[in-house]
């Protein structure tokens, strides 16, 4: 469920179809950046999305609801993941020469629907990225300019497989309540986690700050819920930039998803990701 992520989509769509997402439905809530062109052209290059216009702002639960509905008749398992969440799937110490990761979310989901027939629901951890010491948005794209993140996980983000979904489709956005028979498997860190550049540079982020999707806070600029962690810890009711914002959010250098895309995306002789140039 998006709005106004038209510059943002393509490096999004781009990567995870490269880990072996197969199809996209795309929620656009009140989007008027041009999204809908954006969209037209990854069709026209071949990439499986539907756009879905879906206008109700702070109704994430129902249109999860709706996308499984719509999406069961077609995937096996189907995500539940923002245009700021990206998969990092760390190669395995056995890996070979050659196995540069292509296909690897979807390997793992099949690794588990082939060992594991009870498990309906599979999580992965997320990690809170900063704005990295940067005050423009990196013309690269958020995997490669925000480097800088929290220590510790916060939250998980969810893969499900439709018919383990209870008939109720009650779901918190993180995850759905499954049917009895089904239990959930939350993946280790060595072998995925979840990038969320959630607190980018000011601009990107005070965007959201006055419209955001998010559940649990109705309106920022009132004084309920300050607690939540769908707000930005320290910054208060009002879209002020705070002085050291670009410091903030900075507790720990990761820079592993940026070199794993530069190792396996990156053309060496152009310099150029497929959704844009590195430099």
């Amino acid at each position: 469920m998006v709005w106004n992520q038209a510059a943002f989509i393509k490096e999004w769509i781009g990567y995870h179809a490269w880990l072996g997402v197969r199809r996209w439905f795309v929620y656009d809530n009140n989007s008027d950046d041009g999204l809908k062109d954006v969209i037209d052209e990854l069709e026209e290059q071949n990439y499986n999305v539907t756009r879905h216009v879906w206008p109700w702002v702070k109704w994430q639960e129902a249109g999860f609801s709706h996308y499984v509905l719509r999406a069961r008749d077609e995937c096996r398992w189907i995500g539940f993941f923002d245009v700021d969440e990206f998969y990092y799937l760390p190669r395995p110490k056995n890996s070979v020469a050659g196995d540069d990761g292509r296909g690897a979310l979807r390997g793992i989901v099949d690794s588990v629907t082939s060992t594991s027939p009870t498990v309906g629901e599979i999580r992965a951890d997320c990690h809170s990225f900063g704005p990295s010491g940067l005050t423009k948005s990196p013309e690269e794209g958020v995997t490669l300019g925000y480097t800088c993140r929290m220590k510790n996980p916060e939250r998980h983000k969810s893969i499900v497989r439709p018919e383990a979904v209870d008939d109720t489709l009650m779901n918190q956005v993180h995850h759905f309540m499954l049917k009895k028979e089904f239990e959930k498997k939350t993946l280790s860190r060595s072998k995925a986690v979840i990038n969320h550049y959630k607190y980018q540079v000011w601009d990107a982020f005070k965007a959201k700050f006055n419209r955001r999707v998010s559940t649990y806070v109705v309106d920022w600029q009132e004084n309920q819920n300050e607690k939540s962690r769908d707000r930005a810890p320290g910054l208060g009711t009002e879209a002020i930039e705070p002085l050291d914002w670009h410091k903030r959010f900075c507790q720990v250098w990761d820079t592993r998803l940026r070199d794993y895309v530069l190792a396996n995306l990156g053309d060496p002789d152009t310099g150029f990701v497929p959704w844009g140039s590195i430099l």
